[in-house]
């Protein structure tokens, strides 16, 4: 079961969200981090760790592109964020691929399918 977060680990992430938003759109030099959005944040208890969401648009291709890209760009990340917060300790950074945009689409299709059918 997954517990709520306390309200500094809500502040703490949306700070983390917000400047890697903005490290990601004009900071990062590499143009597979382009048109990047970072969706959520979730720290660890400690605030020793970020589990970064993000979306893009394009296919696994460039999901994967940008996996690598984030994977090279993250002691980069991390070191321009400390620099732009102030915390105890910056958190560790993980990307993770938010899905959720891609799950309410196909909720969508499938709904709009269901309606479509005759004798419903």
């Amino acid at each position: 079961m997954k517990h709520m977060p306390t309200i500094r680990q809500r502040r703490v992430a949306e700070l983390v969200r917000e400047e890697l938003a903005q490290i990601l759109e004009f900071e990062v030099e590499d143009p597979r981090l382009r048109g990047i959005t970072v969706t959520d944040v979730e720290m660890t208890g400690d605030l020793r760790m970020a589990k970064v969401y993000f979306t893009m648009i394009g296919g696994e291709e460039e999901y994967e592109e940008a996996f690598l890209a984030l994977d090279r760009a993250r002691g980069f990340l991390r070191t321009t964020l400390a620099a732009r917060v102030r915390l105890r300790y910056v958190p560790a950074l993980e990307f993770y691929r938010d899905d959720l945009l891609e799950q309410a689409r196909r909720i969508d299709e499938l709904l709009d399918k269901l309606h479509s059918e005759p004798g419903l």
